[in-house]
C-alpha cells in the first residue's frame, strides 16, 4: 500500500527524513536480491565490501567497521579466505602486522555483484521520466558528497571505516 506523503514543499526534516528511511530500505531490499550468484551471506558479503574499497585492513579494525566481535570476524575471514575471496598478508612497515585482503577472485565477485544490484536499480527506475531520473541522481549526490562525505562524528553511528564503506 502506498501512503500519502507531505508535499515535498511543505515537508519538515522529520518527514524527509521518514520518506528517505522507508525508500533507502526498500531500494536495498529489492537491490540484494540480485545477490543471489555472489553466494554469500549478509556478513561475508559486507566484510569482503569493506576490504575490497579499502584495502588491506587488520582483523581488529574491520570488526569495528563491521560493528562485530574479533571472533567473530575471525569466522568470517576464515570462511572468505576458505572460498579464496581474502587472504592475510603481512604489513609492508610492519612484518608483525597480518592484515585481511581481497585476492582478485573477491574484487571480481564483489564488483560483479555491485553491477547487478546497479542494473536492478537501473532497471527500477528506467520508466520514470527523465526529469525524475536526474532528481534522483541530484538527490543521490547531495547525500553522497554533503551529507555522506563529511566528518564521520555528524554520521551518527557510524565508524571513520564504516562510513566510507557506505560511501563506496
Amino acid at each position: 500500500m502506498v501512503k500519502h506523503i507531505v508535499p515535498a514543499e511543505s515537508a519538515g526534516g522529520a518527514e524527509t527524513a521518514d520518506v528517505l528511511h522507508s525508500a533507502a530500505v526498500r531500494l536495498l531490499r529489492l537491490a540484494r536480491t540480485a545477490d543471489v550468484g555472489m553466494d554469500l551471506d549478509g556478513p561475508r558479503a559486507s566484510a569482503l565490501s569493506v576490504v575490497v574499497f579499502r584495502g588491506p585492513l587488520p582483523l581488529t579494525r574491520l570488526a569495528a567497521a563491521e560493528q562485530v566481535s574479533p571472533p567473530a570476524m575471525t569466522k568470517t575471514v576464515a570462511a572468505l579466505e576458505a572460498a579464496g575471496l581474502v587472504e592475510r598478508v603481512r604489513g609492508d612497515g610492519d612484518r608483525r602486522v597480518v592484515l585481511v585482503a581481497a585476492t582478485d577472485a573477491g574484487r571480481d565477485l564483489l564488483n560483479r555483484g555491485r553491477a547487478a544490484r546497479v542494473a536492478l536499480v537501473d532497471e527500477l527506475i528506467a520508466g520514470l521520466p527523465e526529469r525524475d531520473r536526474r532528481t534522483l541522481h541530484r538527490a543521490a549526490t547531495i547525500l553522497l558528497d554533503r551529507v555522506l562525505a563529511g566528518p564521520p562524528s555528524r554520521v551518527s553511528g557510524c565508524s571513520a571505516m564504516r562510513h566510507q564503506e557506505i560511501v563506496a
